[in-house]
């Protein structure tokens, strides 16, 4: 009987998470791609999240004067974790969620078309075209759309 009620649960569920895509499918939402976190100590992160997580370094930003901006690591051929040194803007914790879109200019202009506060798109360090989106209660979701040429898109066409 719990089988049932599990294989019932995993279609409902299932039909939902479908629905939800179909419904955003003018913007070309392709899924939450990665979850963007400040860390005081980059290289224990980085550390942390490929060795005692398992997750292997996808790729690095290096600034002019050889301080990393940024890491990803990569957890499935789809999805990151993003890793950001700590600032003076950017205290612990987690930053933003990724949303990737295959269309930057259909997602703004969708969520713009529905009341979103959506900023206007940019090229990215990585490659990537980004644009933030900032909810009600102040949380940043970055829309992300992975050109060719863009590190994400070859670390997502590298996957093995």
């Amino acid at each position: 009987m719990r089988s049932i009620s599990l294989f019932v649960s995993g279609i409902v569920v299932g039909s939902l998470v479908q629905i939800a895509i179909a419904q955003n499918r003018d913007g070309g939402i392709l899924g939450l791609n990665h979850v963007g976190i400040a860390v005081p100590d980059l290289d224990a992160a980085v550390e942390y999240y490929t060795e005692t997580m398992g997750f292997p370094e996808a790729f690095r930003v290096v600034n002019d004067a050889g301080q990393t901006g940024l890491v990803y690591v990569q957890i499935s051929r789809n999805t990151f974790v993003e890793l950001q040194p700590v600032n003076d803007n950017r205290p612990p914790g987690l930053t933003h969620l990724g949303i990737e879109v295959e269309d930057m200019n259909a997602a703004t202009g969708m969520f713009s078309g529905r009341g979103a506060d959506v900023s206007d798109p940019r090229s990215g360090s990585t490659n990537a075209i980004l644009a933030n989106v900032t909810d009600l209660n102040g949380v940043r979701i970055e829309l992300s759309e992975y050109p060719a040429g863009s590190l994400q898109r070859d670390a997502i066409d590298n996957w093995e």
